[in-house]
């Protein structure tokens, strides 16, 4: 270890934070709530040094603060060191393209008399929420990577980027203000992992920060005079900071202090860039309000571009949803700027997809049913529009820095804000299908066309006017059914392999790109392509896998999860011929979809020519008795379904053992229990009974550890990416635990199996006479 400074830094007096706030109100570019500078105020350890920064003179007359220009706007910063326990996680971008158990707080920026403010307002659900998310945000990043050894030994070396935010509340709850940080929230998070020392979890580091920033009890309504919620949680962390100082200083005391006056030294100090200042420059294209976020985002993205990269889904969402905002505050768009907020909100999640009915009703028209599906259908509709499409592009080669964007392009960017709604469930197959989109997706010529969504909650009822020549019901078929089979990995981006792959592996009879298979079923005389389309968006469920996935039957070796409805999530062949457009085997089976069958029903005449049908083999018929055995591969047609009464034998004998078990005994399971004072020695049981408990102990020890198991693979769709269920040092010890149990189990197996040869052998010689 480096640096481990003997003393803490003093608690921060009254008037020193009163000259921050005088100082920060008196400087022309900081345009701050007077809230705002007092939670900076009393953040930071060294007010001397913010005073001075932020004091203007004759030759800096806006201070001595960090200068950063960014696109449309420069930033002012104060560098300093702040308390570990005044600083909260802030939004993180990367999570912007992961579905989270908890969500994230809506973002609103503030502004004074035109003029951006350096502050955004997190509005969430209730103090709960806020908890929640802290917790999550914490643990989440904890479990995909930790600095805690790196700072344990040379403390933080980085500045985190921060800023106030107001933080308001949906109940009622009484709002404050507060410091977020924005970039190095995996430097926060390990921080608070070497608080919590060497033998915590992440959940239990992400428990530590959450009671040391809003007590260990969820707040509860104040009382009449009651001071308001921000200065009883600003209390409440000094306590915990004074209770850390004491600790400390004990510690300290001893002649070689231990390991946790390291732990304190290194952590309770962070160093930190505090944003406090925000210029637009003119001619921006951005509203006031939104100046601020996109001048801290464009900063966090060049960090993330030069140093550390996002993966391309988060950049995909950066660029769409920035390039959306642009537009908007352009102002020269054909599209009302009214609904372009709506379809802002509702491509980042802020309109939920149960107010789909309500936010994109038509006048006189039927609204939209409020599933993830519609919600994909809308969404694409009007990102795609040619009023709007052009602007977009341009947008997003803008913040991109490209030259050119074409249709895949532009098709790539929306691939993740499509599957916002089902990315947790369908998470197994979410390279495929976004490969998919990056190969087109459902941008067919006609869907980039002017068209209108058709309504309804049977798609079969649009097959007939669309074989009409009706191009809305043809273009919300495409759109609702090809996102159904690119999210079900029923349509992929064609590749050579998969010429050569077999039917049931995702092979396909021909190459096309995605965007052209969807065109072609969705053609006017393609009876084929639209029952294709029409009943797989029909069979669409946002919250699971279907069966034709195969990919949830290798990873997840359960047949039926008690999550799932009773009747099974399957996409059928199309039969024209049939009543309800399934096709049927010999047997009334219906015959599962696959990519093939896609894919062939696209073009028939195209996979005709690939594929020309066999010559029909005709075996010769015999002369005479004895036909043809034409039955005699009928029993093995059942698909290899297990056979009724294949249960195991025995099981009622081990409920019996358990019984018997359950009553061996409530006393000790040892001979060597000292007797009460006063009382007879009590005599020891035999080693058998005591066995006979010890083997119960084990059986359900076992049986608990199965259905832990089980519920921790049902909670997976649940939890999403952004965490593992399970963390992999977690992992490693189960594995070693229970190849040592293993071990230990197959060892007395077999010394059981060797004492039953011997008795066997011996009752053999009796029987024989010798």
């Amino acid at each position: 270890m480096s640096n481990v400074e003997p003393e803490l830094p003093a608690r921060t007096g009254d008037a020193e934070m009163a000259k921050v706030v005088a100082a920060g109100r008196a400087n022309p570019v900081t345009l701050l709530p007077e809230a705002a500078w007092q939670a900076v105020a009393r953040a930071t350890t060294g007010p001397d040094g913010m005073s001075v920064q932020l004091r203007p003179t004759l030759e800096e007359p806006r201070g001595l603060l960090m200068v950063e220009n960014v696109d449309g706007a420069t930033l002012h910063s104060v560098v300093t060191r702040v308390h570990l326990s005044e600083v909260l996680p802030g939004i993180q971008p990367r999570t912007g393209m992961e579905v989270m158990e908890v969500p994230d707080p809506q973002v609103q920026g503030i502004t004074d008399a035109d003029r951006p403010c350096a502050i955004v307002r997190y509005r969430y659900q209730d103090p709960a929420h806020l908890r929640s998310h802290v917790w999550q945000t914490i643990h989440g990043t904890l479990s995909l990577n930790s600095y805690a050894p790196s700072i344990l030994a040379r403390k933080v070396t980085r500045n985190l980027i921060a800023h106030p935010v107001e933080i308001t509340f949906e109940d009622g709850t009484d709002s404050f203000y507060a410091l977020v940080v924005r970039d190095g929230i995996t430097r926060l998070a390990s921080a608070w992992a070497v608080q919590a020392g060497p033998d915590a979890d992440a959940a239990e580091s992400a428990g530590l920060a959450v009671e040391s920033l809003f007590g260990k009890h969820p707040a509860s309504p104040p009382g009449p005079g009651s001071p308001p919620l921000g200065q009883r949680l600003a209390e409440g962390r000094a306590k915990w900071r004074r209770a850390l100082a004491e600790e400390f200083a004990q510690a300290m005391k001893a002649e070689e202090p231990g390991i946790r006056a390291a732990q304190i030294a290194q952590t309770s100090v962070l160093p930190a860039q505090i944003a406090v200042g925000a210029e637009g420059h003119p001619g921006h294209l951005l509203a006031a309000e939104d100046i601020f976020d996109d001048a801290i985002r464009s900063v966090l993205a060049s960090v993330h571009v030069e140093f550390k990269q996002w993966d391309a889904a988060a950049q995909n969402v950066e660029v769409a949803t920035r390039a959306l905002k642009r537009v908007i505050q352009l102002g020269d768009s054909l599209v009302p700027k009214d609904d372009l907020q709506a379809v802002y909100g509702l491509a980042v999640g802020r309109i939920p997809v149960e107010e789909l009915p309500t936010v994109f009703a038509t006048d006189g028209g039927a609204a939209p049913p409020g599933t993830a599906l519609w919600r994909s259908v809308y969404l694409v509709h009007a990102l795609t529009r040619p009023e709007l499409l052009d602007p977009l592009k341009d947008q997003a080669k803008a913040i991109k820095g490209g030259k050119r964007m074409g249709l895949k392009g532009f098709a790539e960017l929306l691939g993740p804000l499509i599957d916002l709604p089902w990315r947790s469930y369908k998470k197994h197959v979410t390279t495929q299908a976004r490969n998919a989109w990056n190969n087109g997706g459902v941008l067919t010529s006609d869907v980039i066309q002017e068209w209108e969504p058709r309504p309804t909650d049977d798609f079969t009822s649009l097959v007939e006017p669309a074989l009409l020549g009706d191009r809305d019901a043809r273009c919300t078929l495409a759109v609702a059914g090809g996102v159904a089979l690119i999210s079900d990995k029923l349509l992929t981006r064609n590749v050579g392999s998969a010429l050569n792959a077999a039917k049931e592996k995702g092979g396909v009879p021909f190459r096309a790109d995605v965007n052209q298979v969807v065109e072609d079923l969705s053609q006017q005389h393609n009876e084929l392509g639209l029952w294709t389309l029409a009943l797989a968006a029909n069979r669409f469920r946002s919250d699971a896998l279907p069966e034709n996935a195969v990919t949830m039957r290798q990873l997840i070796h359960k047949q039926k999860t008690e999550s799932e409805a009773g009747t099974p999530y399957v996409h059928f062949k199309v039969d024209l011929a049939s009543p309800d457009r399934i096709e049927r085997d010999a047997h009334g089976v219906p015959v599962m979809l696959h990519q093939w069958d896609v894919v062939w029903a696209s073009n028939p005449d195209r996979a005709l020519k690939a594929h020309p049908p066999k010559p029909l083999f005709v075996p010769p018929q015999p002369v005479s008795g004895g036909g043809p055995v034409a039955g005699a591969a009928a029993p093995h047609s059942n698909g290899g379904a297990p056979a009724e009464g294949d249960g195991t034998p025995g099981e009622s004998g081990v409920s019996d053992e358990s019984h018997e078990t359950q009553g061996a005994g409530n006393g000790g399971s040892g001979s060597s229990a000292d007797p009460a004072p006063g009382l007879p020695p009590v005599p020891p049981r035999p080693a058998s009974q005591r066995a006979a408990e010890h083997r119960y102990v084990l059986r359900q020890s076992v049986t608990g550890a199965r259905d832990s198991l089980d519920h921790l693979l049902l909670l997976e769709p649940e939890v999403g990416s952004h965490t593992p269920i399970v963390p992999m040092p977690v992992l490693d010890e189960l594995h070693k635990l229970l190849i040592g149990l293993q071990t230990d189990v197959e060892n007395l197996r077999r010394k059981a199996a060797q004492d039953d040869s011997v008795q066997e052998d011996e009752e053999a010689q009796e029987e024989i006479g010798v």
